[in-house]
């Protein structure tokens, strides 16, 4: 049995949680986000990694996969110092995930809300590493999209930057190409609120809200709601005035509105180091007192969960021929040592009565009575050769793709394996035999069902016919995401695909009359009319009598594009169903706004992505 996780931030494996991913046993939830979950796990050799496993929502559309795929492979060039290194990946199974080293250290979101605001020499020493961060991230090719105090962990030698180039896989997929942005909201640069170029200079203004938020432990424009936010950013000037005077130079001119004006990252280094009494040095002593010593917790590390072992009643047991002769049992307590998979022991070996191993082990060792992993055959490569850098004299990279990128290197002093071989061939890493192997088969493929769910009884026969009869079988519904509380101002819109929604501003000129979304609200001010509809589907006002569900959006039949306003009361509900095959259901909650001002409506929206096939136009 597994030790219980150390800390609050080591989770504890739930039901709908896997046990093993790509061969990978896992030991404990280290988090989730919009494009995915994250789980402690290790290597073979014992080392700690983190493995993203992508939400079943992307995994499912083929663009996304195609753009994972790229996107991991040029991260597995990115070997910065300031980075975390992708270890393994697989971009073709059920449910794509990557492998990236464990950085024992909060994010700079958690320390901020925790500890507080930095001291400036911290400050500036975050702010280099992650400008070098991503000078190595740039040259392989990759804008990062949504840098932000989440994205940067904080370890006991600097900082780290992780999730790079994943933000760009999901953009211009089906999930967005209906306008979804893609990147945190208080984070975002001017050209990426407005849809706009995305470039390397998109990082360095997030790079400058980063420096600004650990400075005074608060975004320099403003909490709110998303859309509120996204409008300071694009049309007001920052407050910069809690802001220490050392870092007004460096942050004021990457959160500059024109891309063209913001610092290059040599010139973010430069203006660091000048703004610093003493040269910027990276070591043990850069962060608080309080914040290094709560980085010890994240040290005390949780067992891996052992995989099942094989039942006495399939277990092969050897046994001697008449020409063998077996051995005399070992001495009470003698540890043995068992024979790797695939091996076939003969002679005397072969007759050896089954042992347990030792009941302790170092931290990865394989639990008593349980399989034991093959060997991990480590590729030999060159040992690589830190980079060093001179500051001033720091050039700023090409941003070709391949260029600029350091030789291979691990911030704890070794150098991750080349890429996986290619993945059609790959089905898991650790073989360990056809009994065991049957077992974790069962496991794994039951906690890859599109639902998440990992049921012993196989697939749901679809109606009228069971599975033995071989009838069709009918797929999982998708899960439902509910969203509670979305703000839509009018004349705006939300689009399924965006997890969350953001209402996003319906354009205007000629033949747009009442918006182009999946859901928007309207409200002509001169006349007062007042829609909520949908451009992109259809739309039924359910009643009363009618129970809010995937099953009835389904079902109804009495199909139109908008209603009015005064049509709808609290707790009204309606189902939109998008052409792009998302089904939703839209519960009113009231209306803001006066004559004279701009008017809000309040939904709650719940919503089944892609449940439908796909509308043609």
């Amino acid at each position: 049995m597994s030790s219980a996780p150390s800390a609050d931030f080591f989770q504890p494996l739930k039901a709908d949680d896997p046990a093993v991913v790509g061969g990978y046993r896992l030991a404990a939830v280290l988090g989730a986000g919009g494009m995915g979950k994250v789980y402690l796990s290790y290597t073979p050799g014992g080392r700690p990694i983190a493995i993203k496993v992508i939400r079943p929502e992307f995994s499912e559309d083929p663009e996304f996969r195609r753009r994972f795929q790229q996107e991991v492979r040029s991260a597995e060039r990115v070997q910065g110092l300031y980075t975390a290194p992708v270890i393994d990946s697989d971009t073709e199974g059920a449910q794509p995930w990557l492998a990236t080293a464990y950085v024992p250290g909060p994010s700079l979101a958690h320390a901020v809300a925790r500890h507080g605001a930095l001291p400036v020499r911290s400050v500036l020493l975050l702010t280099v590493g992650v400008a070098e961060a991503l000078h190595v991230i740039h040259g392989a090719g990759i804008v990062h999209r949504d840098l932000k105090p989440a994205n940067v962990l904080l370890a006991s030698d600097g900082p780290r930057v992780i999730d790079f180039g994943i933000a760009r896989a999901a953009d211009s997929t089906a999930l967005t190409s209906t306008g979804v942005s893609v990147g945190t909201p208080a984070f975002m640069a001017p050209e990426q609120a407005s849809a706009g170029t995305v470039t390397p200079a998109t990082d360095v203004f997030a790079l400058g809200q980063i420096a600004a938020f650990s400075a005074i432990g608060a975004s320099v424009f403003g909490d709110g709601p998303s859309h509120a936010v996204l409008y300071r950013i694009v049309h007001e000037d920052p407050d910069l005035s809690a802001l220490p005077e050392e870092l007004r130079p460096v942050v004021s001119r990457c959160l500059s509105r024109d891309p063209a004006d913001r610092p290059t990252l040599a010139e973010v280094i430069e203006l660091c180091n000048a703004a610093s009494d003493v040269p910027l040095r990276q070591g043990e002593d850069w962060l608080p007192r309080a914040v290094a010593g709560s980085l010890t917790e994240r040290l005390q590390l949780p067992a891996p969960v052992p995989t099942p072992p094989p039942t006495a009643a399939s277990a092969p047991t050897p046994t001697p021929t008449p020409t063998e002769v077996s051995p005399q049992p070992p001495a009470p307590g003698a540890p043995v040592v068992p024979a790797a998979p695939g091996y076939t022991p003969t002679g005397p070996a072969a007759a050896a009565p089954t042992q347990t191993a030792p009941t302790q082990g170092a931290p990865g060792a394989v639990p008593p009575g349980y399989p034991t992993p093959p060997p991990y055959a480590q590729p030999s490569y060159p040992q690589p050769q830190q980079p060093q850098y001179s500051h001033p004299q720091y050039t700023q990279p090409s941003y070709a793709p391949g260029r600029g990128t350091p030789p291979p290197f691990h911030p704890q002093g070794f150098a991750p394996g080349p890429p996986a071989p290619p993945r059609p061939k790959r089905t898991a890493l650790i073989v360990i035999g056809a009994v065991a192997a049957a077992v974790i088969g069962l496991a794994v493929i039951g906690s890859l069902l599109p639902d998440g769910s990992a049921k012993g009884g196989g697939d749901k026969a679809s109606s009228g016919g069971s599975a033995s009869s071989g009838a069709s079988q009918k797929q999982p519904d998708p899960q439902p995401v509910a969203y509670q509380g979305i703000e839509v101002p009018q004349n705006h819109q939300l689009m399924l695909a965006d997890n969350p929604p953001r209402p996003a501003e319906e354009p205007t000129g000629a033949g747009v009359l009442y918006g182009h979304g999946d859901l928007f609200y309207y409200r002509d001010t001169l006349f007062g009319d007042e829609k909520f509809g949908t451009a992109n589907g259809k739309i039924v006002l359910l009643n009363n009598s009618e129970k809010g569900s995937l099953e009835t959006c389904r079902a109804v039949t009495r199909f139109t594009e908008k209603v009015g306003l005064d049509q709808l009361t609290d707790g009204s509900q309606v189902c939109v169903l998008s052409k792009a095959g998302h089904i939703a259901l839209a519960t009113f909650r009231g209306r803001a706004g006066g004559k004279d001002e701009t008017g809000f409506i309040t939904v709650d929206v719940t919503v089944w992505r892609n449940a439908e096939a796909a509308a043609k136009d």
